[in-house]
């Protein structure tokens, strides 16, 4: 099993390994799936120009973790009526900090909206990641717990926090090749 302290070498062991840009991206949801001993991760892929993106990877704790709208397989607009809806794709696409919600239920309206949480992914907790560069959205890293609160350390934040640049690359070669 992958340590929260090992997390950044170990990313950076898949990334030198020079695998497919699609076995990268899933061996890299796993390692952070476990590292953080979460019920579920999955990453949300962009093609930034075009303003679309889809759930492209998804790993989950055991088939008991639901994995309700994770897997999209057709790519999606993403700017339209998505961020009026969802403060969390707000504030990626605003280049904003990735956002850590300990508590789905508690947290402040402007920060998500519990409503569509929980229709849509059904989570309690969850990291929403935001994979940026050069003023544009690549991707977002979501890590998250269902059932109960899930407070978010500042060790497992540093750690998400420097994995983050290490995927945008990946993520731009792959979503190319879309």
């Amino acid at each position: 099993m992958i340590s929260l302290h090992t997390l950044p070498a170990t990313i950076d062991e898949r990334l030198a390994a020079g695998h497919d840009p699609a076995e990268i991206l899933h061996d890299v949801v796993q390692c952070v799936g476990e590292a953080l001993n979460a019920d579920r991760c999955f990453l949300y892929v962009r093609q930034p120009d075009l303003e679309r993106g889809r759930t492209a990877f998804c790993w989950r704790r055991n088939e008991q973790v639901p994995d309700k709208n994770t897997i999209q397989p057709h790519w999606q607009p993403d700017t339209t009526t998505l961020p009026a809806e969802d403060p969390l794709i707000r504030a990626g696409l605003a280049m904003k900090p990735s956002v850590y919600v300990d508590d789905v239920d508690v947290a402040a309206s402007d920060v998500l909206n519990r409503d569509f949480e929980r229709e849509t992914f059904g989570h309690r907790a969850l990291i929403h990641a935001h994979i940026q560069k050069d003023n544009k959205l690549w991707g977002i890293l979501q890590p998250c717990m269902f059932g109960k609160p899930r407070h978010w350390t500042d060790g497992e934040k540093a750690q998400i926090e420097a994995i983050l640049p290490r995927l945008q690359p990946v993520i731009e070669v792959y979503v190319a090749s879309a």
